[in-house]
């Protein structure tokens, strides 16, 4: 019997859309947002966020200034209990996501061994 391995994925989607994890950073995510303040600040976040990757994977160096811009403004946001929330609710769905990349990569690191060595 053959599998559709599309079936099977959109089958995860909605398990990991339906997760507690999910809900819960929808809900703090959708709390974020309905706060004018916190929306802002956290837009920002997300933008500098952006703006120093693309830097770095474009070879570019990120300066000390910079360095510490973003460094002032993690602390910023960690200060707002609900934007906190999110982002540790953000590195809990990373997480998850992470196991499930590994779990699905297993029959290609069986074959040619482990990823990256």
């Amino acid at each position: 019997m053959s599998t559709n391995l599309h079936d099977v994925a959109y089958e995860l989607e909605k398990a990991v859309r339906n997760s507690n994890e999910f809900q819960e950073l929808k809900k703090l995510y959708d709390e974020v947002n309905a706060d004018e303040a916190a929306s802002r600040l956290f837009t920002s976040f997300r933008d500098m966020q952006l703006q120093l990757q693309q830097k770095q994977m474009s070879g570019m160096e990120i300066t000390q200034q910079e360095v510490e811009q973003a460094q002032q403004q993690v602390a910023l946001v960690q200060q707002h209990p609900t934007i906190a929330r999110l982002m540790d609710t953000e590195q809990r769905m990373s997480v998850l996501i992470g196991e499930l990349n590994q779990i699905i990569m297993k029959p290609l690191e069986e074959l040619y061994g482990p990823m990256g060595s």
